[in-house]
């Protein structure tokens, strides 16, 4: 009697380590067969090699990206699950006319980044980078620092991890000022924070730290004219995505002196090439896009992968995006 055909569940790039390894994988077992690739694929024809047969993608990476034209040539494909909020590896769109449902993983690790965001938030003020480097040189040099306490820290964007760094920012003594597309009182009060238009938050912040999704309507919100606004010498801290700023026009303003400093977990290239010109910058501090990469993180989104995964199979999909 011939086998039944499992469920096939693919994780195509899994590089650096996100899944590979952990014991949530054991609970795919009785679901469906897993093939995990820890290797990252080198082009889009190993896209669709690696997903050829997959009625199920753990997008675990999201340097791993899957336009519309390769959505289109994976038929078997029914659903996708991201390790983490942002969906715009995917392409939503053409996923919502395959009937592929596509969800994500809200809010678990929201205080794990919004903690990443304001050690990058404190090193950048301190100049910490840049006093480690010139200690290794053999100097013991003094570098004007910042104080944080008394400051207005400007926060883009209120959801899970935007709302935990307004509490982190206040819990060091700074004033918070807050912007969102969507801004009510009653979010004002439930925050206890005043939100105001863009503009006006960029002009006022000595510190701005940005925690939007990635959308057609957020690229480069924070662009040269937007950081032209900001004191001189003040600072930013990105731990959402890179296209949300523009990245030529930052350098630029890092370079001459109207941005003081930056503290960055996400590039407009990933791995970050050993040339980028961010690297030449003065008082940047920088991580590999790895704010949620601690054990506790790891854990919750790898965790929260198989979970979508288990209850899209049962036919309960969770967390859906689209």
């Amino acid at each position: 009697m011939p086998q039944p055909i499992r469920t096939l569940i693919v994780i195509p790039g899994d590089d650096p380590v996100q899944v590979a390894g952990s014991p949530h994988l054991e609970r795919l077992r009785p679901h469906g067969e897993l093939v995990l690739y820890r290797d990252r694929p080198q082009d889009d024809a190993e896209k669709v090699r690696r997903l050829a047969d997959a009625a199920v993608l753990i997008n675990s990476r999201s340097a791993v990206k899957w336009p519309g034209d390769l959505l289109r040539q994976l038929p078997k494909l029914r659903f996708v699950t991201v390790c983490g909020i942002g969906t715009d590896a995917i392409d939503l769109a053409t996923a919502r006319e395959l009937g592929i449902v596509v969800s994500n993983i809200p809010g678990k690790t929201a205080s794990i980044v919004a903690e990443h965001a304001l050690a990058l938030l404190l090193a950048a003020a301190r100049r910490l980078a840049e006093q480690t480097a010139e200690l290794k040189a053999g100097r013991w040099s003094n570098l004007d620092m910042t104080y944080l306490g008394g400051k207005t820290l400007g926060v883009v964007g209120t959801g899970a991890i935007g709302r935990r760094m307004i509490a982190l920012g206040k819990a060091i003594g700074m004033q918070v000022l807050a912007w969102t597309f969507h801004p009510s009182a009653e979010r004002a009060a439930e925050l206890g924070v005043e939100f105001v238009d863009l503009d006006e938050l960029l002009r006022r912040s000595d510190a701005v730290s940005i925690h939007v999704k990635l959308t057609p309507e957020s690229r480069h919100l924070i662009g040269r004219q937007e950081l032209a606004l900001m004191k001189p010498g003040s600072l930013l801290v990105n731990t959402a995505r890179a296209a949300i700023v523009d990245t030529a026009a930052m350098i630029e303003a890092l370079q001459s002196g109207q941005l003081g400093g930056a503290g960055l977990d996400v590039f407009d290239a990933e791995p970050l090439p050993a040339d980028d010109p961010i690297l030449r910058c003065p008082n940047v501090v920088l991580t590999p896009h790895n704010a949620d990469q601690t054990p506790e993180g790891f854990d919750f989104l790898n965790g929260g992968a198989v979970e979508n995964v288990i209850a899209f199979l049962e036919g309960r999909p969770q967390y859906v995006v689209t």
